[in-house]
């Protein structure tokens, strides 16, 4: 018998209904649900729930599964159709469960009983989807596709991120390490690869705020450019770098990776966290574009999130993901060995390839935490349905890095000259 309080009425009872369906081949269930009136559905067996699913009206499950999809779903969070308290990648690990019992055919068979609630809540989608225009990675969409995540406000992100504002994968030494030393250590740990050294010209392809090229001026005496396509992002970088007194060595600019300058040559050369924006269709040009920029011997540090191959997962639906849509619009993962593959079709020497995956993970549940613990601010600077859409997309993110169904590599790759690779024997200078 299912434990419930506060007394039934017909749409709590078909909603209830329509829920032990589809959870009905899963594991003990072990958070509770909310329901509109204050029903309340408590977990299996009687314990302290890992999180609280509330549907917030009684067209909430309608709204959830009709259409099945992706989208539909994120949607009907990131709209309040229903909210979650407490650890949202707990959710996420329950929605991955449904995936492996449900099937796209049971879950149709039942649409039956959710067309038998109400018709859910219009809401006004403030956030809108992206509505990209023009050809898929040309200049003018890419722009458009990298204003849309980034320029959410720079206030958000500072809310959440690490004092240094880097936006990418921290490494860690053990699971307990605090974000700011964890990101500390990343910054160092790429100019070691790099091997970095005193008047080199380093260039940053997707600069975010500044931290890396800041941290390898400051660190290392390198003269560093950065490169980004938000504007937002380079006033920023570009403030923070004259109060720190670095306007003679350090500078970022609104600029194309595909518009740099073949005359204007770097002796290493980093991307961190901007590769999956690229795509395989103008992976080649972006590989070469690297090549030509960067001096006879130099080094190229390329750190991105790469796809599983074969897929991990059959997905329980098609069609346009929640985070195409709401999250990186044109964002496209590659297989690593895609990756390596046209990077010495462009001519370099894969010299170090290292995964990551676990250390974005832990990243990205600090990311959480630090959001949820800032959300009424987060709530004023970006509007409720921005909160919502990080929370969910970086929970469900940390998920699928510790499952393995996405992985982040760093390369290293360089651009011998005269045979000479320029890396040490032994890779003992990256860790001393």
């Amino acid at each position: 018998m299912e434990k419930r309080t506060v007394q039934s009425n017909t749409t709590v009872d078909a909603s209830l209904e329509f829920l032990q369906a589809i959870l009905n081949d899963c594991p003990q269930r072990d958070f509770r649900v909310r329901f509109w009136d204050g029903t309340l559905w408590e977990p299996e067996p009687e314990a302290e729930p890992r999180f609280t699913l509330t549907l917030t009206h009684p067209g909430a499950l309608r709204s959830m599964f009709l259409p099945p999809s992706d989208l539909t779903l994120g949607e009907a969070y990131i709209y309040d159709d229903f909210d979650v308290e407490g650890d949202m990648e707990e959710l996420i690990k329950v929605g991955d469960r449904l995936i492996d019992t449900l099937g796209r055919a049971r879950l149709l068979s039942l649409s039956g009983r959710l067309l038998s609630l109400p018709v859910g809540v219009s809401q006004d989608k403030q956030r809108r989807r992206t509505g990209l225009r023009g050809r898929q990675h040309s200049r003018r969409r890419d722009r458009q596709a990298v204003t849309y995540h980034y320029d959410v406000s720079n206030d958000f992100y500072r809310l959440w991120l690490d004092k240094r504002m880097v936006y990418s994968c921290a490494y860690f030494s053990t699971p307990t390490d605090d974000l700011d030393a964890a990101q500390t250590a990343k910054l160092e740990y790429i100019c070691r690869k790099l091997r970095l050294r005193p008047g080199e010209r380093l260039l940053d392809v997707g600069c975010g705020w500044g931290g890396l090229i800041m941290y390898a001026v400051q660190h290392y005496g390198v003269m560093a450019t950065g490169i980004t396509l938000s504007q937002p992002q380079a006033e920023m970088a570009n403030a923070r770098i004259r109060d720190a007194g670095l306007s003679d060595r350090c500078q970022a600019r609104v600029l194309d990776y595909r518009d740099l300058n073949d005359d204007e040559t770097y002796d290493k050369i980093v991307s961190v966290g901007m590769f999956e924006h690229v795509g395989m269709a103008m992976l080649r040009a972006y590989f070469d574009k690297i090549w030509r920029v960067l001096r006879p011997g130099g080094a190229f540090l390329n750190h991105g999130i790469s796809h599983i191959q074969p897929a991990a997962k059959t997905p329980l639906w098609t069609g346009p993901s929640f985070i195409d849509t709401y999250v990186f619009p044109d964002g496209e993962l590659l297989t690593i060995s895609e990756s390596l593959t046209t990077a010495e079709q462009a001519g370099f020497e894969v010299r170090d390839v290292e995964s990551l995956r676990e250390h974005y993970a832990l990243t990205l549940r600090r990311w959480v935490s630090n959001l949820e613990d800032h959300k009424v601010e987060a709530v004023g600077a970006s509007g409720a349905e921005t909160y919502r859409i990080w929370r969910l997309f970086m929970a469900a993110s940390a998920y699928g890095f510790e499952r393995g169904y996405i992985n982040l590599h760093q390369s290293l790759l360089v651009k011998p000259a005269s045979g000479s690779s320029g890396i040490p024997l032994r890779r003992t200078d990256w860790y001393t």
